[in-house]
């Protein structure tokens, strides 16, 4: 190989437009990974959640989500249900009550009586980070409901907690009047700002909606952009290689 007057290896013109190209190919590429790195960041800060009141069932020591609403489901006696009003996207990040479903505490004072039954309650109204704008949560609270062998977990929850307020597809929208207004909204993730709720909605379903398009994500398009700059890259430098 010749050498210039500098003493460094001498470079042919296909090399030398070969280094050309590959610098602003690299250049290119960190730029779209870093993009998808930002982007994709900012669609996980930006995720949805729902404002409303979930549904709970104690199993004697902890709180599972109910997969039944509570104008459906029948509780036995002795049975403890949860309300815990906050935030969240879908059942599996849902805030539980933060009080433990204890029938015996809850009921203590109640006494069993012939054709009733008894339901421990807990209503838990959420913190002032959930609460819609210009209202304040009330105190946690508990209550024994002693109601008909037959009556619902809704039932139940009006025997102790009225006034509650449904939407037109009868999904809870407050205990004891809390919240004001509002039902279901959306909440973006980044803003806290609410959006009007969809009219079919309901507290189990509420968070589970799909991302809205049918095209392919934006990281994607990156990610798709990134491998073909990798394969023209190492075109150019099998090339370089000859």
């Amino acid at each position: 190989m010749s050498r210039t007057p500098e003493g460094s290896a001498a470079v042919s013109p296909a090399q030398a437009a070969a280094a050309r190209l590959r610098v602003p190919l690299v250049s290119l590429l960190a730029a779209l990974v870093a993009a998808s790195a930002v982007l994709l960041g900012a669609g996980s800060a930006q995720a949805a959640g729902y404002r409303y009141w979930s549904f709970w069932e104690g199993n004697g020591k902890n709180w599972e989500y109910a997969t039944q609403g509570p104008s459906l489901l029948r509780p036995d006696d002795g049975t403890v249900q949860g309300f815990r009003f906050a935030v969240s996207e879908d059942s599996g990040d849902a805030d539980q009550p933060r009080r433990a479903p204890d029938f015996g505490a809850i009921c203590a004072d109640t006494p069993a009586e012939d054709g009733k039954k008894r339901v421990a309650l807990v209503i838990d109204p959420g913190t002032t980070t959930d609460a819609p704008d210009g209202e304040k949560p009330p105190a946690l609270r508990t209550a024994c409901a002693q109601i008909a062998p037959d009556a619902s977990s809704a039932e139940a929850l009006a025997a102790v907690a009225k006034p509650l307020r449904y939407d037109d597809s009868a999904m809870l929208c407050a205990i004891s009047g809390y919240p004001k207004t509002g039902c279901g909204e959306q909440v973006s993730g980044d803003s806290g700002s609410a959006k009007p709720s969809e009219p079919t909605k309901t507290a189990e379903d509420a968070g589970e909606e799909g991302d809205g398009g049918g095209g392919p994500s934006v990281g994607l398009l990156v990610g798709i952009g990134a491998v073909l700059l990798l394969g023209i890259a190492a075109v150019v430098q099998a090339r370089r290689r000859r």
